[in-house]
This record gives structure tokens, C-alpha cells and sequence, in this order.
């Protein structure tokens, strides 16, 4: 009889870890998206990003990404952990305010934009439902995912030298499609219990949620800008 006690619970315990984790993921989410915001209102302000297009734009982001996503996960269990995320988050709001500028060109740029952000919006919250209620482990997506950013990458940095708009326009529509499923994929690990640090998890979160706004507001600008 203690035993059957001990099982439920270890089984209760793992519950509430799984559920603070969870807690805690989506308020560090929705607090990231203050220094996303400030960031690409700086650099549409000051224009600082203006001039990084081509092989130097690619090597400051991949530079900048990259250095923040190792400086995270080497902090994730500390007091720093926190403070470099939101450092990270400015970051990509900062290289986002480039293409942010773009669309605001467009005499529609303002709706375009909040386009964007309603679409992917509505892909975190589809998503955020469908992770509560598949039952079924999707642990075996993560490779296939895994293989199709490294895909995508490759992809776009082929495209910042050829320049093309059907390609940027196919690197897209991929790219919602599959950072749609890392967000379900992400969520779906913490609930099982598969993801047990809120900062990695959040950071994980984030880059699928930026990116699927970065792409449909670059494909909004490629079929939905209009010029004066």
C-alpha cells in the first residue's frame, strides 16, 4: 500500500514540475517579446541595420545568434540565465527592424505587419491546443525537424547571394511549415515532461515563434506590399 502511495505521489510531484515549468515558460515567452519590440523600434529609429544586407548582414545574425545560444545555455541554471535570453531577444528584434522597414515602406506596411502578427499569433495558440490534447509521443519529430531548419538555412544563405524572390518566397512557406511544428514539437516536450528547464525551453519557443512571424511578414511583403 505505501508503495502504491509513493507511485502517485512521485506521479503528482512530476505533474506540478511539469506544469511550473510550463507556467513559467509562457510568462518568460510573453516578457521576451518587451525587448523584441524595443529592439526593431531601435533600429527602425536609428536605421542601425539598414546598411547589414548581404554576407555582412548573414555573418553579424549567424555571429550574434549564434554567440547568445551558446552564452544561454551555458547561464540556463543561473541568475544570468533570464537577463541573456532578454539581451537575445533584443537582439532579433534589432535584426528584424531591416525587413520591418521594408514592409513599412509599402503604403500598406502598417496592416501587413499586423497581419503578420495575427497569423502568428493564431499558429501559437492552434499549436499551444494541439500539444494539450495529441496523445501520441512526438519525440521522433525532432530529427526530421532538425534536418529541415539545417535545410532552410542552408537555403537562405544560397538565397542572400542569388537574390531571388521565389526562392525567398519558397524558403518561407517552409519555414512556417516547420517552425509551426517545432512550436508543437517544443510544447509538447515540456508537457511530457521531456524539457525540464524553462530558459531552454523558452528560447526554443521563441526562435520558432520569430520565425514564423519573419517569414509570413516576408511573404505578406512579397504578395501583399503596395507601392504609392
Amino acid at each position: 500500500m505505501s508503495q502504491s502511495y509513493q507511485t502517485i505521489d512521485h506521479i503528482s510531484t512530476s505533474v506540478v514540475e511539469r506544469n511550473r515549468v510550463l507556467r513559467n515558460t509562457y510568462w518568460l515567452l510573453a516578457l521576451s517579446m518587451v525587448p523584441t519590440v524595443l529592439g526593431a523600434w531601435v533600429g527602425i529609429a536609428t536605421g542601425i541595420t539598414a546598411s547589414l544586407g548581404g554576407i555582412v548582414g548573414l555573418l553579424v545574425f549567424l555571429g550574434g545568434a549564434f554567440g547568445f545560444m551558446f552564452a544561454i545555455e551555458k547561464t540556463k541554471n543561473s541568475a544570468a540565465g533570464v537577463p541573456m535570453l532578454l539581451g537575445f531577444t533584443f537582439f532579433m528584434g534589432l535584426m528584424l527592424s531591416r525587413l520591418l522597414a521594408m514592409v513599412l515602406g509599402f503604403k500598406n506596411g502598417s496592416e501587413l505587419i499586423m497581419t503578420a502578427f495575427a497569423g502568428t499569433a493564431g499558429v501559437f495558440v492552434l499549436m499551444a491546443s494541439l500539444s494539450t490534447v495529441i496523445k501520441r509521443d512526438l519525440s521522433g519529430m525532432g530529427k526530421w525537424l532538425t534536418v529541415g531548419a539545417l535545410v532552410l538555412m542552408v537555403g537562405a544563405i544560397i538565397n542572400v547571394f542569388v537574390g531571388s524572390s521565389t526562392g525567398m518566397a519558397v524558403i518561407s512557406m517552409m519555414a512556417v511549415g516547420i517552425f509551426s511544428a517545432f512550436i508543437l514539437y517544443d510544447l509538447k516536450r515540456i508537457i511530457d515532461g521531456g524539457e525540464t528547464n524553462y530558459i531552454t525551453a523558452t528560447l526554443g519557443i521563441y526562435l520558432s515563434v520569430f520565425n514564423v512571424f519573419q517569414s509570413l511578414l516576408a511573404l505578406l511583403g512579397l504578395f501583399g506590399g503596395e507601392r504609392d
